[in-house]
């Protein structure tokens, strides 16, 4: 008889258990968004407030109007469906095309992809391609497995989407300079100028105006969010055209030259141009240092050669926001025809020319950066 009681009691409880851990998947995948929980803490409060309320009795559950009981058995068959474990949304499924290269590159676009499926919660299917890649084949397989959102990471990932049909929608990420002619949504390497700005503030408060030299081709989107972001600074931005290299050549020494160490400071966007690494950047870094003035950068190569701090994208970050862009857009939200600077950002220091401009950073203040160089 006790036995009996304590098995029927059992059931009891497994039965509510499952009704609602059912009501609680339900309104989680009807929800438009999915946010996961940032802090620990919160996580344990969500799950003890569940089961709090299985325990309390299944009177004490909210019902929403559309949600039938099931039971576990319906339950464990539901999550096994491939097509539920495949995509949160009912939209469709996430797929992300990479460049099929070897390390160190390939290590950027795989944290990009760990981003992506810690933010999805799920396994995305990714594919690495490259110059034979033969287009309609893999327009067909992502059509047999349900795609509807492409994640397109670097330069070979966005070509392999010429291929695609149009009603699958496209984000971009790991590339660097894209122009407004350029129909693309998703984010870019470069990093955003309103943090660059506000970092070299908080470096040095006193400089006044920021030194940039620019090829309009390939920079004049970058330049225009600078203006903005100068001035919310209270910056002044000096931006110089030049759309050769000679021309870059010749502006560095003349504006570097007349420059005040204590009120200016140069930035080297990511331009080819006025940015080229085997003749302007050794230019650029010797005049700065002869001239004490204060050189920053959007390449956190830079760094290390010379320049006082770079700001890099966090791929992992990159990878989350991207999938959080490709969630909504499986739950109807409007594609964005524009590509963003990058946020989600790391800095890099160098705190022997730090100590050059008269910046003296103790082991407390480096520790606000993520990477220190020259290295221990």
């Amino acid at each position: 008889m006790i036995r009996t009681r304590i098995r029927t009691r059992f059931r009891r409880v497994a039965g509510r258990a499952a009704v609602a851990f059912a009501c609680f998947c339900t309104q989680v995948l009807a929800s438009p968004t999915i946010d996961l929980p940032g802090e620990a803490a919160l996580a344990r409060d969500t799950v003890g407030a569940l089961f709090e309320r299985i325990d309390g009795g299944i009177a004490t559950l909210t019902w929403p109007a559309d949600v039938r009981p099931v039971t576990m058995a319906q339950l464990e068959d539901q999550l096994k469906r491939p097509e539920l474990r495949a995509s949160i949304g009912k939209g469709g499924t996430i797929a992300v095309l990479y460049p099929n290269v070897a390390q160190p590159f390939r290590a950027a676009f795989t944290s990009m992809i760990q981003g992506i499926e810690e933010r999805t919660g799920l396994t995305v299917r990714s594919y690495p391609v490259d110059a034979r890649l033969d287009g309609a084949e893999l327009n067909a397989m992502l059509r047999q497995n349900g795609t509807r959102v492409v994640i397109a990471l670097g330069r070979q990932g966005l070509a392999a989407t010429a291929a695609l049909d149009r009603d699958i929608n496209v984000l971009v990420g790991g590339v660097l300079l894209l122009s407004d002619s350029d129909n693309v949504a998703g984010i870019s390497l470069t990093p955003d100028p309103a943090l660059l700005f506000a970092r070299l503030h908080a470096l040095l408060p006193e400089l006044k105006r920021v030194i940039v030299v620019y090829n309009p081709k390939n920079s004049d989107w970058l330049i225009r969010l600078a203006r903005e972001a100068a001035r919310a600074q209270g910056l002044e931005l000096a931006a110089y055209v030049a759309g050769d290299m000679a021309r870059a050549a010749q502006l560095y020494p003349a504006l570097i030259g007349a420059a005040d160490g204590r009120r200016d400071a140069v930035w080297l966007p990511h331009d080819s141009t006025t940015v080229e690494e085997s003749t302007i950047l050794p230019l650029v870094l010797r005049e700065t240092w002869n001239n004490g003035v204060p050189l920053f950068s959007s390449n956190v190569q830079h760094v290390k050669k010379g320049a006082l701090f770079a700001m890099v994208p966090n791929n992992v970050e990159t990878g989350r926001t991207l999938a959080t862009s490709a969630l909504g857009m499986l739950n109807g939200a409007a594609r964005r025809a524009s590509l963003a600077p990058s946020r989600t950002l790391q800095t890099a220091i160098n705190v022997r020319t730090a100590s050059h401009v008269g910046l003296q950073l103790g082991y407390q203040q480096q520790r606000n950066f993520d990477f220190v160089f020259p290295q221990p």
